[in-house]
């Protein structure tokens, strides 16, 4: 079992405090990120800017992964995570993510790239723990 930590610290109200999280691996260090950074457009960064880098990280590795089974390698995998927060009945919630692909691969089919795209998103670790959303693929493959 792998296990990785990442901490979060809050002072003040919604609107006026303002927190700082850091991971374990030094990435993130007591990075400011507050109400103003999640639904204002300040500097900084937020949870789902966090949730959307950790998804386009885990899917384009498990498309690396997946494409050894077509005998293909990546000579560019490129994937942008869109995530949607929506205010609900019952408070905010993550809607939708959209992934979006370009991927350059030598010698691979455009079925075999889609089926292998779409094989990455349903089997990457973030793809299941996010299950509850939406996910939405769009695959382009550069020649």
């Amino acid at each position: 079992m792998i296990k990785k930590t990442a901490s979060a610290h809050w002072s003040g109200g919604l609107k006026d405090g303002g927190g700082k999280l850091s991971t374990e691996s030094g990435a993130l260090h007591d990075h400011r990120y507050g109400f103003n950074t999640r639904f204002e457009g300040e500097a900084g960064t937020n949870p789902e800017e966090l949730i959307g880098a950790a998804h386009a990280g885990c899917f384009s590795m498990a498309l690396s992964m997946v494409l050894g089974d077509y005998d293909a390698k990546a000579e560019d995998i490129d994937t942008q995570a869109t995530v949607h927060l929506g205010e609900q009945a019952s408070g905010f919630e993550i809607t939708r993510i959209d992934l979006d692909l370009t991927a350059k691969i030598p010698g691979i089919s455009e079925s075999d790239f889609q089926q292998a795209a779409k094989t990455a998103k349903e089997n990457c670790p973030v793809s299941k723990v996010l299950a509850g959303a939406e996910i939405t693929l769009t695959a382009k493959l550069d020649s």
